[in-house]
């Protein structure tokens, strides 16, 4: 897949994920089910948010990339200035959480794990399809 192509995908992947986290977010019930959704969607939309800007790199780097960003996030929630923060301004919860939550480490790892490995996969696939059109 060119890196046009990759970025396109991306970009449409992540304005897909954008309005189910925030379908999530409105519609489903509060519980331990909406928040790993939450978590897992926020991670997915970082990974496939570093595929746009860097989609010429092996999907090991957008996968770290996310997974850095998804961490450092979560560790900043120890300070309390992302519930303080979003009491003043409510949409800030949606990109900085609200309180620390060693779960959403784990969801984060494997949902970034699980996006990489379907970005290698498809990138796969189209290659191969690519190769047996041109053969």
């Amino acid at each position: 897949m060119t890196a046009g192509r990759r970025r396109l995908v991306a970009a449409a992947a992540a304005a897909v994920t954008i309005v189910v986290g925030l379908g999530v977010h409105r519609f489903a019930p509060d519980g331990a089910v909406s928040d790993v959704a939450g978590d897992a969607l926020y991670a997915l939309l970082v990974y496939l948010l570093a595929v746009v800007v860097i989609p010429r790199r092996a999907v090991w780097v957008p996968a770290l990339v996310a997974w850095v960003w998804c961490t450092a996030i979560e560790l900043f929630q120890l300070t309390g200035l992302p519930l303080a923060w979003g009491g003043a301004c409510p949409p800030i919860m949606l990109v900085l959480g609200t309180v620390f939550d060693a779960r959403d480490l784990v969801v984060y790892t494997a949902t970034v794990l699980a996006a990489a490995t379907a970005d290698r996969l498809l990138g796969a696939a189209l290659g191969r399809a690519r190769a047996r059109r041109g053969a």
